[in-house]
């Protein structure tokens, strides 16, 4: 991995919480701790906040209670070592369109424009599928 930021997709969040699936939990959970320490360098979108808040309390086989989703939030906006980042209603008309003529989801399609304009061309996410057609966008599964 290199010192270029990475956007880090809603599923490298959740792994790095949910122990499910231990090979993946440890990947994650270690990429994930390295940005609290500043030992890389990750980004995150209002976006992918609030799918990470979502998926955490509501989708897994075993959820986390409310507090403590809200405490993995918290810690990450806190954060000085995380970029957080946004969107436009610009973003939004081009993620309209990439969604459109690549065949990808709007939400995906919302997060790879979301990181172009913010000058990430990296994301860590296990869609690689999906990501992979969105033009300047490097995309990296770390738990290969």
């Amino acid at each position: 991995m290199s010192d270029e930021i990475a956007l880090v997709d809603t599923n490298i969040i959740v792994y790095a919480y949910d122990t499910f699936d231990k090979r993946k939990h440890d990947k994650c959970k270690s990429l994930v701790e390295a940005a609290f320490k500043g030992e890389n360098r990750l980004a995150v979108s209002n976006q992918i906040l609030a799918e990470t808040f979502f998926v955490l309390t509501r989708k897994l086989k075993n959820p986390i209670s409310l507090d403590d989703a809200s405490t993995i939030i918290s810690a990450i906006v806190d954060s000085v070592n995380w970029e957080k980042i946004n969107y436009t209603h610009e973003t939004v008309r081009k993620a309209a369109l990439l969604s459109k003529n690549r065949n990808i989801s709007i939400w995906d399609a919302l997060i790879g424009e979301t990181a172009l304009e913010n000058g990430i061309r990296r994301i860590y996410t296990e869609n690689i599928k999906d990501f992979v057609k969105i033009p300047g966008l490097n995309v990296e599964n770390p738990m290969k």
